[in-house]
């Protein structure tokens, strides 16, 4: 697909993109694309290396009020990616650090949805969630993300039927195993990464720019029938 000047004169906002990893690279590759890019993080800045190539805001998207303020703030948007996410491999059985997950990941791309909802009727524009793979298998140390991430792709589905009607379409996509900061301690474990290879019918852990292509073909007009979807990403791991 080539997105060469794609997207100029498109505005998008990518939430959860202050560290390197899933993201960061989408914004940079809308950015590539022609796009006006912002994004926004729970940390005070983003990665050096955005710091300067992106307006960002400092966002937790568990406050209701910080996420209004922003939507408010935004007079005009075509495509939000919605990509802050939380997990922490083993320790997600107690029920407090269950429930902020569950209240980052899924609420928390509700909440900038709703948000932005008006700014996205008025340009038919189109919301990209970033599901996981995870949606559909069990999670034994992850069970937190997993229900987050499976009721992320029902929430895709849903919002997909209420606002089509606005000229709004609502996809997703389902990475797999993904090389990020967020899963580097994940791979500390190398029997873990092993089993991961030897399972992935490509053969390898995915890179953050694997997701970038998908997340942009979802917001183009390549995709213009498509709402409700959700993309596997994994390299065919799902498939196994």
């Amino acid at each position: 697909m080539e997105v060469t000047g794609a997207f100029s004169g498109k505005r998008v906002l990518v939430v959860g993109a202050s560290r390197a990893g899933i993201g960061a690279a989408i914004a940079r590759a809308f950015q590539d694309a022609g796009a006006e890019v912002t994004i926004t993080g729970a940390v005070a800045a983003p990665a050096p290396e955005d710091a300067t190539r992106f307006a960002y805001h400092r966002l937790d998207v568990t406050e209701e009020e910080a996420v209004n303020a922003l939507a408010t703030a935004t007079p005009a948007l075509d495509v939000l990616v919605n990509c802050a996410a939380i997990t922490a491999r083993g320790e997600e059985m107690a029920p407090a650090f269950f429930s902020k997950v569950v209240d980052i990941n899924l609420t928390g791309s509700f909440r900038t949805a709703l948000a932005f909802q008006p700014q996205l009727a008025q340009s038919k524009g189109c919301v990209i969630n970033i599901a996981s793979m995870y949606a559909g298998f069990g999670s034994p140390k992850n069970p937190a993300y997993g229900a987050s991430k499976a009721a992320v792709q029902q929430l895709t589905k849903s919002l997909a039927i209420a606002w089509a009607g606005h000229g709004i379409r609502v996809n997703a996509v389902a990475p797999g195993f993904i090389e990020t900061e967020q899963s580097a301690r994940a791979r500390e474990d190398a029997t873990h990464v092993a089993n991961v290879n030897a399972r992935t019918p490509l053969g390898r852990w995915g890179q953050p720019d694997d997701i970038a292509g998908p997340v942009l073909f979802l917001a183009s007009a390549a995709a213009g029938f498509m709402t409700g979807a959700c993309i596997p990403v994994d390299g065919g791991y799902s498939v196994v």
